[in-house]
């Protein structure tokens, strides 16, 4: 990073570029140092302020209650770095922490939606880090996103977090446990940030590690509902690449400045670590999307054997019973004759032809047994019998 500067008075910077057209509730004094840059709205800004912090060589040396404090403490403390943590800040609020520590318009913009891609970008002696973190929720077996906004100057490390994750408070406490970390200034916070957020990301790739293993159990134990699981999992990693991937182009973009902005080296090896961790977490979830379109493959693949098997049934089913039709039918035609013939030779007529001739009984008889015999053998040529 480079040397300390010294920041312009409020009232230098003109901000056309407010999407609000109300002006703030008091316009910053002319004198060459105010008391703050504006003041807040009516609201307490302490509400969004997660905490503040000043810090001069590594150690905290004043908690200011309100931006307006941070900045006069800041003022107070020519040497001092301040840490500011907001969540879900209000819009006043960002533009009073844009005048007083000369933020550029678009990236204050971006700080004021999320939905944000990772990111990163230098505006003069400013970086701004747009991170994804993100927790695995075991409840509902699910990925959760946050966003995180980071501001890094030269005195100053402003964080503007969107959603849950990530938890800030344990990095501010593991880097007040080592003050030698703190005390090589803002970059040394925005290495403890990224590490933060690439170790929030090991809980996430067991947890879908497990989901997967899951997974594929359901698959191959034909549960209707793998299907759905394995889309909503894909939809996720598909959010979890793309937190991922972009980390790894930020990071190599951090070090190819070391030379350039006099990184310290102690803090290279700390940003080359967290660069591995974040290669190798990005080519697990690369993997973890292979695996769960492979495995989505196989599950339409035994999900077409399984309809075909019960198409197969069905049709050996539907074929067993034509059969059994078949063999009713042939009886049923077999039968048929002899109760046609006999039903002709017995109707009650004076004037009925052969009813008075003595070889008419031997003659049905005969009749009957020749057409069942005839169509018994028939239906058996043809399979029926």
């Amino acid at each position: 990073m480079a040397d300390r500067r010294a920041r312009p008075a409020p009232t230098a910077r003109k901000h056309a570029w407010r999407r609000t057209t109300q002006p703030p509730a008091a316009p910053p004094s002319t004198d060459a140092r105010p008391a703050g840059p504006a003041k807040a709205t009516a609201r307490d800004d302490a509400d969004s302020v997660v905490q503040a912090a000043l810090y001069r060589d590594g150690v905290r040396v004043a908690t200011p209650a309100s931006l307006a404090d941070t900045y006069r403490e800041l003022r107070e403390q020519p040497d001092g770095m301040a840490w500011i943590g907001l969540a879900r800040p209000t819009e006043q609020e960002l533009l009073s922490l844009a005048a007083e520590f000369d933020l550029h318009e678009l990236a204050v913009e971006d700080a004021m939606e999320a939905h944000q891609r990772p990111k990163l970008e230098r505006y003069g002696e400013t970086l701004f880090v747009v991170l994804r973190a993100a927790r695995y929720l075991d409840a509902p077996e699910e990925v959760d996103f946050g966003e995180l906004h980071v501001f890094v100057g030269p005195d100053f490390v402003i964080t503007v977090r969107h959603g849950a994750a990530p938890d800030l408070s344990g990095v501010r406490r593991r880097m007040e446990e080592t003050p030698d970390l703190l005390k090589l200034g803002p970059e040394a916070v925005l290495y403890a940030i990224l590490d933060a957020v690439v170790d929030g990301y090991a809980p996430v790739v067991s947890g879908v590690q497990n989901d997967i293993d899951e997974i594929e159990t359901e698959v191959f134990r034909g549960d209707p509902e793998a299907s759905r699981r394995i889309y909503e999992l894909s939809r996720e990693m598909v959010e979890f690449q793309r937190a991922t991937r972009p980390l790894v182009g930020m990071l190599h973009a951090l070090m190819a400045g070391f030379a350039k902005y006099g990184t310290d080296e102690e803090l290279q090896r700390y940003l080359r670590d967290v660069a591995d961790h974040v290669t190798h977490t990005s080519e697990r979830v690369d993997g973890f999307r292979q695996a769960l379109a492979d495995i989505l493959t196989v599950n339409a693949t035994l999900v077409t054997q399984q309809q075909n098997a019960e198409m197969r049934a069905l049709a050996e089913a539907g074929f067993e019973q034509n059969e059994e039709i078949k063999k009713i039918s042939s009886w049923a035609a077999i039968l048929f004759a002899p109760t046609l013939v006999g039903t002709i030779y017995g109707m009650n007529f004076e004037t009925m032809p052969e009813l008075k001739w003595a070889a008419g009984y031997p003659f049905a008889i005969l009749l009957m047994a020749v057409v069942c015999v005839s169509l018994y053998f028939m239906f058996k040529r043809r399979d029926w019998l």
